[in-house]
């Protein structure tokens, strides 16, 4: 089974200039964990915001959501797959770095997004 069988091709992306309020409100809206956060330029790398990220930065400086930017404090460049890749590769890499979600890339463009709820979605389907 390849990733691009079973990863979410709606990506939800952010500016990097773009309020952590914004990317809140985004989440929310959307019903998502993380957002991808945009390349600055053609040749730069995908990042990724969480939700956990926010909640840490706002508590442990007690930031405001208006006045701090999503390049303040998103991850980048985000761990990326082939979408023509095995999804075991997929999750080995994932278990491997401890992390939730990968980019899914084709000729370094953004396909979608690939996460830990997807892999356990498609593991439940084999055993129905």
């Amino acid at each position: 089974m390849l990733v691009e069988q079973i990863m979410r091709p709606n990506v939800n992306v952010i500016d990097p200039c773009a309020s952590l309020k914004d990317a809140l409100t985004m989440m929310r809206d959307r019903r998502v964990h993380s957002l991808i956060v945009a390349k600055s330029y053609e040749h730069d790398a995908y990042g990724i915001i969480t939700n956990t990220q926010i909640l840490q930065k706002i508590l442990a400086e007690d930031g405001d959501v208006e006045l701090i930017n999503v390049y303040d404090i998103y991850s980048k460049p985000v761990f990326s797959v082939s979408a023509k890749i095995d999804i075991r590769h997929a999750a080995k890499l994932m278990l491997e770095h401890n992390i939730k979600r990968v980019a899914v890339t084709d000729n370094n463009e953004l396909k979608g997004v690939l996460s830990t709820t997807d892999l356990t979605k498609y593991l439940i389907s084999l055993l129905e």
